[in-house]
């Protein structure tokens, strides 16, 4: 308990939430003269709903740079835990935060994006081995169903398995929490799929 009160990690996970509270996908959109991202499809602010919009462009740079603040928000924690002598757990915990930020920013009234590009990110600050995996397993389930949905919600839900299998679980329990946000982000769209009426990828508003 000592350790997660530290100055050190409230200082990281408090970073990690602000970094990842960045609404890319609204900002960028708005500057585009799209008007707000969220009127459009799902009413998400990631990339899947900017790319909605025919911009693929800004659909990719939203993918990217939600996934940067997951890292950067890692790589932040560790520089900041490691003066501590707690730079795992720091690491950890604002990646963890990072995450909570994307998925409800103070900024949009705690109404973000799913979370699934800010999940990879907080992946390859942690290891990268753990986002090649969770990105290979959706650009297969994308592959064959084009649902950007049931390919985020297979991959969220084998990563944090495959990650206790090998032994890892600090970032298991991490990949958990955050799969189990993502499940909950994604509630509509599984009930949607179960209805046969989800939108499949690069499908317009």
């Amino acid at each position: 308990m000592d350790l997660l009160l530290s100055p050190y990690t409230l200082a990281a996970t408090a970073l990690g939430y602000l970094l990842g509270s960045v609404p890319f996908g609204y900002l960028l959109t708005r500057a585009a003269g799209l008007g707000d991202v969220r009127n459009l499809g799902s009413g998400n602010i990631g990339a899947t709903n900017v790319l909605r919009t025919g911009h693929k462009g800004l659909a990719a740079l939203t993918l990217l740079l939600d996934a940067l603040k997951g890292t950067a928000a890692v790589l932040i924690g560790h520089w900041i835990g490691a003066e501590g002598g707690v730079a795992i757990l720091a690491s950890l915990l604002a990646g963890l935060a990072a995450f909570l930020g994307h998925v409800f920013p103070v900024w949009l009234g705690f109404r973000g994006g799913k979370g699934v590009a800010t999940y990879i990110g907080v992946l390859l600050g942690v290891d990268w081995r753990a986002a090649a995996a969770f990105c290979a397993i959706w650009l297969l389930v994308a592959l064959l169903t084009r649902y950007s949905s049931l390919s985020a919600l297979i991959a969220a839900l084998v990563t944090p398995i495959g990650l206790f299998a090998t032994g890892d679980r600090a970032t298991g329990l991490l990949a958990a929490i955050m799969s189990a946000l993502l499940f909950y982000k994604h509630r509509a769209n599984i009930r949607r799929l179960a209805a046969g009426e989800e939108p499949r990828i690069g499908a317009k508003a």
